[in-house]
């Protein structure tokens, strides 16, 4: 979207008092459109967009994707839940719900001024190491927001199906076997591992022992999705898949994106059934997830190759390495 084209929405939000004078998209986004909002005085905003047209995921066989209306619910919803347990995200300024002033739901929020924390890590350990030991509190007051079901925070806190102390663990095995067939329709290795990791897939299911209750997870809470504030406070960002699941799948996710750094958000008790299954149901998801990014207009091409290449190698070892030879 142009500078014009936000300029109205820009307007709500500051209540007529500032007039934009540039917008831009930022980058890394593939389900919404994010665009830094700047006003005439200096002082900036963030926009949040969900239209198809910001959705990469969005293609024309594609049934499964939320309405765009539905993105800025689940903002809604998990915005209202972090900051209730004190988890910091960003500051909501205005919200459009009905599309009143874009052709699409919106959000504008607060433009955490800092840099992210993979950027720190890289740049500025010294700095990064007191926001990192608060985000492993953070993240153990999530762990410990539990509830008895599986799904997004709105179905389970308002009483969605019955658990059965396996359901997390049931989906994400299911999405792991669909992510098989669907890479090796892609590719050579996949095709010949298919079998292996199938029934790794069901062993490592098998093996998962009935739980409770579910903890709140963030879902895919990479570095690159904590902003550091002015305070050095680490504030979530790309919160729309917060919901409730097993801890486990939130610590494969970090052990992942965190490396060396994942120390210092190691959690004691977490079950290594439960956490085998998530570390190759991963594997699979940012193999098969980048690989159907790339089937559209995605822009960036080459990391979401790279991803691709990184995961599928790492799938088959954990697999045991059963199809890991040439591509041909």
């Amino acid at each position: 979207m142009t500078t014009a084209d936000l300029a109205p929405l820009a307007r709500a939000a500051a209540g007529g008092h500032r007039t934009l004078s540039a917008a831009a998209r930022l980058t890394g986004g593939t389900s919404k459109g994010v665009y830094r909002l700047v006003h005439d005085d200096g002082s900036t905003a963030i926009a949040y967009v969900w239209s198809p047209q910001e959705d990469y995921w969005a293609r024309p066989d594609t049934t499964d994707r939320p309405e765009p209306a539905a993105g800025l619910a689940l903002f809604r919803s998990a915005h209202r839940r972090l900051t209730a347990l004190g988890v910091r995200v960003p500051r909501i300024l205005f919200l459009d719900a009905d599309g009143t002033h874009l052709p699409a739901c919106a959000a504008v929020v607060e433009d955490v001024a800092g840099p992210t924390l993979e950027t720190a890590l890289r740049d500025d350990p010294d700095r990064a190491r007191p926001a990192l030991e608060r985000l492993a509190r953070m993240l153990e007051a999530m762990r410990a927001r539990t509830a008895p079901g599986h799904g997004g925070v709105t179905s389970v806190e308002e009483g969605g199906p019955a658990p059965d102390g396996v359901a997390c663990a049931r989906a994400v095995a299911d999405r792991a076997l669909a992510d098989i067939d669907e890479v090796a329709a892609r590719d050579p290795r996949a095709r010949r591992a298919r079998a292996r990791l199938r029934d790794r897939i069901r062993e490592l299911h098998g093996a998962v022992r009935p739980r409770p209750a579910s903890s709140l997870v963030h879902g895919e809470l990479g570095p690159d999705h904590v902003l550091l504030a002015a305070d050095g406070e680490p504030v979530l960002i790309d919160i729309e898949d917060l919901g409730y699941c097993d801890a486990e799948r939130e610590h494969a996710f970090l052990e992942l994106r965190f490396g060396p750094w994942y120390d210092v958000l190691r959690a004691p008790g977490l079950d290594p059934d439960r956490l085998a299954l998530h570390r190759l149901a991963l594997h699979l998801s940012l193999v098969a997830g980048p690989l159907r990014l790339l089937d559209g207009d995605f822009p960036d091409p080459a990391p979401m190759r790279e991803i691709a290449e990184f995961n599928l190698l790492r799938a088959l070892d954990l697999a045991g390495g059963a199809g890991a030879g040439p591509r041909g």
